[in-house]
């Protein structure tokens, strides 16, 4: 399945490796192609460098194991339609150019409402959705996704399209 994740899970994975993390770590494992594009890249990349900046480089590794996507001019069109305030609609319209079947985001204030529910066949996810959804058969008690991870190896120079997984 493709996965769209918005800026907020982006930068939850990159901040800890917390449930996440993990999350995104199985979904990647299970076969699911998870996307970004550069809009949502670029907010989680904002917010770090104020909060968290030591998760920076993290964020690069997790990008690097994802499909990404080019920011794109908006599509008023597409946009105008979409039942989200104007800051949200270019995540949920880029989910929907990618061609994803899900949108994962933490956004309870504007995507709540929308939780489980399909907009131009795209279904609005929170991580915990998303894993009930997509890894119900196989599905992971709570505690695994509480574990701690190996951390992502930081290298100053990218090599190919993988983060090792050792511990650092």
């Amino acid at each position: 399945m493709r996965v769209f994740l918005d800026a907020n899970v982006l930068f939850s994975a990159a901040k800890s490796g917390g449930a996440v993390r993990r999350l995104l770590d199985l979904l990647i494992e299970a076969g699911h192609e998870c996307w970004a594009d550069g809009f949502v890249a670029e907010e989680a990349r904002r917010n770090l460098a104020a909060k968290f900046p030591d998760g920076l480089p993290v964020l690069d590794a997790l990008l690097s194991r994802l499909r990404t996507g080019p920011i794109r001019t908006p599509d008023s069109a597409l946009e105008d339609g979409l039942p989200l305030p104007g800051k949200d609609r270019p995540v949920l319209a880029a989910a929907i150019r990618h061609g994803c079947e899900a949108l994962v985001t933490g956004d309870r204030a504007h995507f709540g409402r929308l939780y489980g529910k399909a907009i131009h066949g795209v279904t609005i996810h929170s991580p915990r959705s998303i894993a009930e959804a997509l890894l119900a058969h196989g599905r992971p008690s709570p505690r695994v996704l509480r574990q701690r991870r190996p951390r992502y190896a930081i290298r100053s120079k990218p090599r190919g399209r993988r983060a090792s997984s050792r511990p650092a």
